[in-house]
């Protein structure tokens, strides 16, 4: 039986791409190849291609997403979506596979460009009974700095930016002076910032993925970060500790399983995701920050280390991905 043929696409449109290309190195590590035929496709503002063994360089036919190699057309089964940022993680690469009849390892059109809106994923997940912080929307084409004093927020506040990921354009602000700066900064990165209250307490991650049509979290994390918060410097150069499993007791453990599931499920999401929550102690809840459908998985990344401490193999994990993938396409 010939082995399923799988595009493993990376790169991606934004300042997210080099985080793209650090998870790419890891998951070509670990997909097996005795399973798949793997062909890794890079996407960028300029091509979509694939580079050969031998350095040539092959465009991608965006007619029907294949590869023409040595006069043989390459046609996929299904397509590993290893993109942080736009389009892999806002639905707009999804969109385009279904037009092409391809399934993928992500979640659809839909729960993608939710969840990558921060401020639509809090309003979704706090319409459907679950803790999320206190929030405002701000848009650059309405944006008034003399609303600033009418926010309405308590400070501290985050102001990050509102399709984005990375924590890259985020601040932590503690004086109302700080604000202007910290929203400007924001919308460097994106057209919409959304400025929401700080919420004291714990920050765990935790990775959840279907399998067989099952929910299932991995063992989730707590970050303490030595920075005022969780940012770029703290994710990817060393300035945070991350202890998975998370020393919890066992109320809090199934308080965070049990809301990564039921939030996993409102979503209808696909594939793993990382949702990242704030537990407070004063309200002794889980508080919803963010939902990550394409989480880094770099060999420093959260969800290789929650997999590990499953008992599973990167390679199997991976598999289990591949596998759910196919099954949409046996179903259609």
């Amino acid at each position: 039986m010939a082995k399923p043929i799988i595009a493993f696409v990376t790169g991606g449109y934004s300042s997210e791409d080099v985080i793209s290309y650090k998870s790419a190195i890891n998951i070509e590590k670990f997909i097996d190849r005795e399973k798949y035929e793997v062909y890794r496709i890079d996407i960028t503002p300029q091509s979509w291609f694939h580079k050969t063994p031998e350095g040539a360089v092959v465009p991608v036919d965006k007619h029907d997403f294949s590869l023409r190699i040595n006069d043989q057309r390459i046609r996929f089964d299904a397509v590993f979506i290893g993109i942080h940022g736009t389009p892999g993680e806002d639905g707009k690469l999804q969109g385009y596979l279904d037009m092409m009849g391809l399934p993928y390892t992500s979640c659809d059109v839909t729960s993608s460009a939710i969840t990558f809106n921060k401020r639509y994923t809090v309003a979704v997940a706090g319409a459907s009974g679950y803790h999320v912080a206190r929030s405002k929307h701000l848009f650059k084409h309405s944006f008034n700095k003399n609303s600033l004093s009418q926010l309405g927020l308590r400070l501290p506040v985050f102001v990050k930016p509102n399709n984005g990921g990375s924590s890259i354009g985020m601040s932590k602000v503690h004086r109302s002076e700080e604000l202007e700066s910290a929203i400007e900064k924001a919308f460097l990165e994106d057209d919409q910032v959304l400025v929401e209250e700080y919420i004291q307490g714990r920050e765990f991650t935790i990775g959840v993925y279907r399998s067989k049509g099952k929910s299932v979290t991995l063992p989730f994390t707590e970050i303490i970060s030595e920075n005022d918060f969780f940012d770029f410097e703290a994710k990817y150069q060393g300035k945070s500790s991350e202890v998975t499993p998370a020393e919890c007791t066992d109320v809090m453990t199934k308080q965070i399983q049990e809301a990564a599931k039921g939030i996993y499920d409102v979503f209808n999401c696909r594939g793993v995701v990382r949702m990242d929550f704030i537990y407070s102690p004063i309200d002794n809840a889980p508080y919803l920050l963010e939902i990550n459908t394409i989480p880094g998985q770099t060999a420093a990344s959260i969800i290789p280390q929650q997999v590990a401490a499953a008992g599973m193999e990167l390679g199997e994990f991976y598999t289990l991905l591949i596998e759910e993938a196919l099954s949409h396409k046996k179903k259609d």
